[in-house]
């Protein structure tokens, strides 16, 4: 019975458009073209100048790609949803949509780990750090972030399309995710709810922990530089960074562990897309203001 149920479901109406498709429209148009103009432009400056051809922007350059595939994976239904009369999208599309959305987060919590394990082995370890951060350690490693989130990815799709969906399977939504799937399912969804504690730990927290970690180490260094100068180079190699890993975490965190009482739709609507569509459009920004050698790398193709 609980077979039948779920293959009766075609298609999900996503509620979070009930009001101002037009406004929703031109706003998530502005970030999408942001994005895609942004972290386009990291991509080809790592790829084009030479001076770029290191670790650290052989990460970012894969950071760029993985904000690139969360806002088009999101953004282009959402866009065709806000000029609908009913937003909808198939129930295929939607398991589709969560499993590669689940793949990104993935995938991205375990590269900043990794980006702040380049920084501590530049700050701390300058004298290994060629060795440390060859070119086949990076390759890896990068690799491997992508497979651990296609690994969690799996998981949770597989748990997903288990689920029954009784009368009109509605989400509290724009797009679809984990935690509105198991909002409007009818059957046992312990299973998942578990998997998402479990993957919160895993995939979320160590990554977060491994970060917290390499950052403490890097501060005790630069404290004990006994120059200004070098203290402060040391800082700008990284506040970048750690400022991209706290938004991003603390939006994961409000978006994956929320209150057992869940958000209403509209502060659910704006934490997802803090999450994974305004966040992807201000990665490459923060990387590259205060950045002199993005900026020189663009000043030399202009």
């Amino acid at each position: 019975m609980e077979g039948m149920n779920q293959t009766q479901v075609t298609e999900f109406v996503l509620l979070g458009f009930s009001h101002g498709q037009p406004f929703l429209f031109a706003l998530f148009l502005a970030i999408y073209l942001a994005t895609l103009l942004g972290n386009s432009a990291i991509l080809s400056l790592v790829s084009l100048d030479p001076h770029l051809h290191s670790p650290m922007y052989f990460f970012l350059s894969h950071l760029s790609c993985l904000d690139l595939c969360y806002s088009s994976v999101t953004v282009p239904k959402i866009l065709a949803n806000a000029l609908r009369p009913q937003a909808t999208i198939s129930y295929r599309g939607c398991l589709a949509q969560m499993f590669f959305l689940m793949w990104c987060a993935g995938a991205e919590c375990a590269l900043l780990a990794v980006m702040a394990y380049d920084r501590y082995a530049a700050v701390c370890q300058p004298l290994h750090y060629t060795q440390a951060m060859s070119r086949s350690t990076c390759a890896m490693a990068a690799a491997g972030c992508w497979l651990w989130g296609l690994l969690d990815s799996a998981m949770h799709t597989l748990l997903a399309a288990r689920l029954s969906f009784c009368g009109a399977a509605q989400l509290q939504h724009i797009f679809c995710d984990v935690p509105p799937l198991l909002g409007a399912a009818c059957s046992n969804t312990r299973p998942n709810e578990l998997a998402l504690h479990v993957s919160s730990i895993f995939v979320g927290l160590s990554p977060f922990l491994l970060v917290v970690i390499s950052y403490l180490c890097i501060l005790a260094t630069v404290l004990g530089m006994p120059l200004a100068t070098s203290r402060r180079k040391a800082f700008s190699t990284c506040s970048s960074h750690l400022l991209v890993v706290t938004l991003y975490f603390v939006a994961a965190n409000l978006n994956y562990n929320r209150p057992s009482s869940g958000y209403s739709l509209a502060a659910d609507t704006l934490v997802s897309a803090l999450y994974c569509i305004i966040t992807p459009m201000l990665n490459p920004l923060i990387y590259s203001l205060r950045n002199q050698e993005v900026w020189g790398a663009l000043r030399k193709v202009v």
